[in-house]
């Protein structure tokens, strides 16, 4: 009898072991470069049309408090990968390869049985791609280039040929087994290169209230929303070629920016240009369509969610939390605040902080508290300084042509140290708060919770908030 059932289970595993991989999902992440929110026209941007993109959003879920914990590519990538915060692994500088002891989300999908890829723009985190040769040598004497070992397919190259990479790694995805790919476009970081049948015209736009109204910022956004609506072209490649496929209806489809656009208060603020970004997720009929999230959500939840919903366990250092009960309407208790922190930008001299900054911030329901710890810094926008618009707002800003409001905003010197935004009533972020005693309550418990966080992840600049020592404390030799 025992042999006889023994026999029955040995036929009947495989299958059932068959059974539950054909069940879980695939899962397609698709990540823009320097990418704000509500730069979508599923967000009611009346600037852009995305009808690809939208669609994702139409079959699935909108979020529309996404934050990155970096406005950089670098630690922002690092922190989606990670589900932990750039601090905590070592990646506040913007050409430094991802540590080889952290531990990626792709790496455990390919342990649970998941072939994983990587294609499309440099996906940032083996270090930067224009080295020096002494810094080249370095990084083969260590080893720190590691992501050819993280997972099964790397492959990166312009965007024009990810729809041909991406056929590729789908046809090396073995029999029965479900893939993780991560496809990274170049749109819409600077250079702005769109064809002229992708951009709006520049008369047209309807510019936010902390944009002067100047011919030259009009027309270098127009670039920017060309940028975008090429992307949304691009994306809907992808999307026919799950179609036509049939992966479809089992596979999770994310598309998200990386960090905020290289715009004005945007790429290298803490910002909400330069942190809030778009999210937009589908998965089959398992997605109530068309819904939206208002929740406060951090790039280092995705990781862990993207976990959960392939029925991995999450590494036990990340700090993100699963939101998969948002996307299958179960509950979910929200995030109180987001952390997000600045460091080094490319690999310039620290003289502006187009090249370098120190700050951090913490994001609430409500209120937002931004620490700039090196506030003689000029601010000098990232990845653009060479502009004309740019060019153009440096010369009224010396003339006193720029509007008070503008030259506050963008020009101020020194910056405050400490800024403080009632994000319900100033979503622009225009009239600073700090110390006022109307939200001194709010203001106290935003420094708190910035205080506690940086000590968790032992951050190494100033804390905010003065540690009190008690008086019978021992003396410290100076």
């Amino acid at each position: 009898m025992k042999t006889w059932l023994f026999a029955i289970l040995l036929a009947v595993f495989p299958a059932v072991l068959f059974c539950q991989e054909e069940q879980r999902p695939n899962i397609v992440f698709i990540l823009s470069d320097d990418h704000s929110a509500p730069h979508l026209s599923c967000y009611g941007d009346p600037n852009v049309n995305t009808p690809h993109i939208d669609a994702i959003a139409g079959k699935g879920i909108r979020f529309t408090r996404m934050y990155t914990n970096a406005p950089q590519c670098v630690p922002s990538r690092a922190t989606l990968m990670t589900g932990r915060d750039p601090v905590d692994i070592r990646m506040t500088r913007f050409s430094a390869p991802l540590p080889a002891d952290i531990v990626t989300f792709p790496e455990l999908l390919r342990s649970a049985g998941y072939y994983t890829g990587i294609q499309g723009r440099s996906y940032h985190l083996d270090g930067s791609d224009r080295q020096s040769p002494e810094a080249a040598a370095v990084f083969d004497e260590f080893q720190l280039r590691t992501f050819h070992h993280r997972v099964d397919f790397l492959q990166t190259g312009p965007d024009e040929e990810n729809l041909a990479v991406m056929q590729s790694f789908l046809n090396d995805v073995p029999n029965g087994k479900p893939f993780f790919l991560w496809i990274n476009y170049s749109n819409p970081h600077r250079p702005y290169t769109a064809p002229s049948e992708f951009l709006p015209a520049p008369e047209s736009l309807i510019l936010p209230p902390d944009y002067p109204d100047t011919q030259h910022l009009r027309r270098d956004l127009a670039a920017y929303y060309g940028e975008i609506q090429q992307l949304d072209m691009r994306v809907g490649l992808v999307l026919q070629e799950l179609k036509n496929r049939g992966l479809a209806d089992n596979t999770l489809i994310i598309f998200m920016g990386d960090n905020g656009a290289a715009l004005l208060r945007g790429k290298g603020t803490l910002y909400q240009t330069g942190l809030r970004v778009p999210l937009v997720m589908c998965w089959g009929d398992r997605v109530k369509q068309g819904t939206a999230s208002n929740d406060l959500l951090s790039g280092t939840d995705l990781a862990p969610t993207v976990l959960d919903i392939a029925g991995v366990p999450p590494d036990t250092n990340m700090s993100g939390r699963s939101f998969k009960p948002l996307l299958l309407g179960g509950n979910y208790t929200p995030n109180d605040y987001i952390f997000a922190e600045r460091g080094a930008h490319a690999d310039m001299l620290p003289t502006s902080t187009a090249a370098f900054d120190l700050s951090r911030s913490v994001t609430g329901k409500r209120y937002k508290l931004i620490y700039n710890v090196l506030p003689a810094l000029p601010y000098v926008p990232v990845d653009m300084n060479g502009q004309a618009f740019w060019k153009e707002l440096v010369t009224l800003n010396k003339e006193d042509k720029l509007d008070t409001v503008f030259q506050r905003l963008i020009f101020a010197q020194p910056r405050p140290m400490f800024e403080l935004f009632d994000l319900e009533k100033d979503p622009y972020e225009l009239d600073n708060l700090y110390g006022k005693e109307n939200v001194a309550m709010q203001q106290q418990q935003l420094l708190a919770a910035l205080n506690k966080w940086m000590i968790r992840y032992q951050d190494f600049v100033p804390l905010p908030i003065k540690l009190v020592y008690p008086k019978n404390a021992p003396a410290t030799t100076p």
